[in-house]
């Protein structure tokens, strides 16, 4: 009997220190994080007319009745350029006047002023703001204020050890309503929207036009994400709201911070992700990793790498799929020399890659294609749901292709063949089989037969459309 009565004293006293541990009201929290919230108002000179324009028929009766309306009520005045204003949300990041916020909120603006939460009875404080960075592949942007004192702040939390379950608190300028605070969960991570950087915390927290740039804080009042959209039907809160992830954020800040500008590590390859019938074509015990398409010229190339290398691993981390690849690329320091573990012809082999800079290398114009030369004579040939045939001018100059590319054109496909299903079709050229080049329709006949003798139930294809690369693992069982 002691010892049950001490039991039910125990879990009596547990339940109450739980109880007790969960906060009745998040005003603590919202009363140490405001004050470094602040509302951004944008505004921006457009070109045009100011007022909705009367549409009437070229001719019509009433042509002249809506150009008298219009000339007397402001002529040409309709003409002239209008201020546009725009609102958003941000937080400050260091007493000095660091201010983060969403690239959409401040984009194309011709002046920004920063509003701070003004506390019980006091004045509004506006201040002007200027431009340190952006990146637009996170929406991120950093701005600078020059205040007269130092600033209330809040710091980056990690939000790696965020879970699905956890409370968090979402603040910001909710349709130009001023400061307000709502409260949700952690409704999922790791969310994908349309970027290569995208690393989303998806919460339940309502977030509405205005919240945009706003901090997402968890319970210790650390900003775990940066408020960035919603997915609604109709522009409103439904509880689906998306959050871009602290530990992205900071380091975009830290570099727009030192150099107003992104620098992204750059491996130079295009890639694909591994599908399971492609791993089997290559004798890959799982789909995994990275598929090499194509090496341009850069740092891969002068590594080694080649087209048909599957990454592997990374700077020492696993590569998953193409996605965390890109990721960890971009996220290491340019210039820094990298093993990468790849699997070529059956086995491992360890390349050191020094990488290069990712935006100096998207502003590099493509090198021109030229027309090629007269190639030899059109034989044709139907194999495995596809009519190839070899490359000549005539087919050279109606695909665009350069002179540089060689293979096997593909003439027609089959449209109940595996080939069409996969997506080939006429005009794409194939200029690899089983990771070797073809330029014969007997090559790519040795292929198949080398294929089928090594017992592989599928034939991995490089094929190019628009000069973009890409594998296709077509099956060779019958």
């Amino acid at each position: 009997m002691v010892w049950l009565a001490f039991l039910s004293f125990v879990l009596v006293l547990a339940q109450t220190l739980f109880a007790q541990a969960r906060p009745e009201s998040l005003a603590p929290l919202a009363d140490k994080v405001s004050p470094a919230v602040v509302n951004i108002t944008t505004t921006t000179v457009i070109e045009g007319r100011t007022g909705p324009q009367g549409i009437v028929p070229e001719g019509s009766p009433f042509e002249d009745f809506f150009r008298e309306f219009q000339d007397r009520n402001g002529g040409t005045n309709g003409d002239r350029p209008r201020r546009s204003s725009a609102l958003g949300s941000g937080f400050v990041i260091s007493e000095d006047g660091y201010i983060v916020t969403n690239n959409h909120v401040i984009e194309e603006a011709d002046e920004i002023e920063i509003e701070f939460f003004p506390g019980d009875g006091q004045p509004k404080k506006l201040l002007p703001a200027k431009v340190i960075g952006t990146d637009p592949n996170t929406d991120i942007a950093l701005l600078k204020v020059e205040a007269p004192a130092a600033l209330k702040f809040v710091t980056f939390g990690d939000s790696d050890t965020a879970r699905v379950g956890d409370w968090v608190v979402a603040m910001g300028n909710p349709l130009g309503q001023g400061f307000s605070l709502s409260a949700g969960i952690v409704s999922a991570r790791n969310r994908e929207l349309s970027g290569s950087y995208d690393d989303y915390i998806q919460t339940d927290a309502a977030i509405n036009r205005g919240n945009s740039g706003g901090p997402l804080f968890n319970m210790d009042g650390d900003v775990v994400g940066v408020n960035t959209a919603i997915l609604s039907p109709n522009g409103g809160s439904i509880g689906i709201g998306f959050s871009m992830a602290s530990n992205v954020v900071t380091k975009v800040v830290a570099q727009l911070k030192e150099y107003g500008e992104t620098r992204r590590g750059w491996l130079g390859v295009r890639i694909q992700d591994v599908s399971e019938d492609v791993a089997e074509a290559m004798g890959l015990d799982h789909a995994k990793g990275a598929l090499v398409t194509d090496v341009p010229d850069g740092p891969s190339k002068e590594a080694g790498l080649q087209a048909g290398d599957v990454i592997l691993s990374f700077d020492g981390a696993e590569v998953k799929n193409t996605r965390s690849l890109v990721r960890t690329v971009g996220n290491t320091e340019v210039g820094k020399t990298v093993r990468v573990v790849v699997y070529r012809d059956g086995k491992t082999e360890t390349l050191k890659v020094t990488l290069g800079r990712r935006e100096e290398a998207e502003r590099q114009p493509e090198a021109s294609e030229s027309d090629g030369d007269a190639g030899p004579k059109v034989t044709e040939k139907e194999v495995l749901g596809l009519t190839v045939g070899l490359l000549n001018d005539k087919l050279r100059q109606e695909l665009n292709l350069s002179d540089s590319i060689e293979g096997l054109v593909i003439l027609s496909v089959n449209e109940v063949s595996e080939a069409w299903e996969k997506g080939l079709r006429a005009g794409d050229v194939i200029t690899e089989a089983g990771q070797q080049k073809v330029t014969t329709i007997s090559d790519l006949e040795s292929r198949i037969s080398e294929a089928k003798e090594a017992g592989r139930k599928s034939l991995l294809l490089l094929v190019r459309r628009n000069g973009e690369p890409r594998f296709v693992a077509l099956n060779l069982v019958e």
